[in-house]
């Protein structure tokens, strides 16, 4: 069963219920595709694994049920729309583009999240509401991602943050501009990724 699947990456329990809502956003992802380009075609066979599964995963390393993530630059919802569908507190869905955040609204109004989940139409600098935990995918180097997202935080702040291939490249770059507590784990849908958490960032030369 995929609620079986979805419960062991995020490490919490997912009921059939919730399991079919996020199956129903797949679906509905993928109708959108057709009119708007949110994925690669390539990747809709493959769905579930790369993209579902893959943000699922994140909430594994943020036990804190009521936590606020803040997913910047989510794009139609990945990893942030999974997460909400799966976590219990509130979540900031932060996307620029138009298109994207109409459906984003849509899905919001589609499953009811209304009233823990909100939808920003612009940049991380327009948002002034800090989390408890960060992410983003493919938004921007690590070091340039601790910058723009920095003024989100607070002193106990996690960001969660998925990288590819770049991603002990990034790590070794970030080390060079800010001092943090850093931990790399493996990615359980890509041998080649990695999930880089980071707490308690400070840029150097900085007081």
């Amino acid at each position: 069963m995929f609620a079986d699947r979805l419960s062991e990456a995020a490490k919490r329990p997912v009921s059939r219920e919730t399991s079919e809502r996020v199956e129903d956003f797949a679906r509905l992802l993928v109708e959108e595709n057709q009119r708007q380009n949110l994925i690669s075609r390539a990747s809709e066979a493959d769905l579930l694994d790369r993209h579902i599964l893959d943000g699922a995963q994140l909430l594994r390393y943020d036990e804190r049920e009521d936590a606020r993530w803040i997913d910047i630059g989510t794009g139609p919802g990945l990893p942030g729309l999974v997460i909400a569908l799966l976590h219990k507190g509130p979540v900031e869905l932060i996307e620029p583009r138009p298109l994207r955040t109409a459906f984003l609204e849509r899905m919001v109004t589609q499953f009811e999240l209304g009233d823990r989940v909100a939808v920003h139409q612009g940049k991380a600098a327009a948002v002034n509401m800090p989390g408890d935990v960060i992410t983003a995918r493919a938004v921007a180097s690590l070091t340039k991602f601790l910058d723009l997202s920095h003024h989100l935080s607070t002193e106990k702040t996690r960001w969660v943050l998925p990288k590819g291939r770049k991603a002990l490249a990034e790590l070794e770059e970030a080390k060079r501009f800010w001092q943090a507590d850093f931990r790399v784990k493996k990615s359980l849908t890509d041998p080649d990724a990695r999930i880089i958490i980071v707490e308690r960032p400070k840029r150097k030369g900085r007081r």
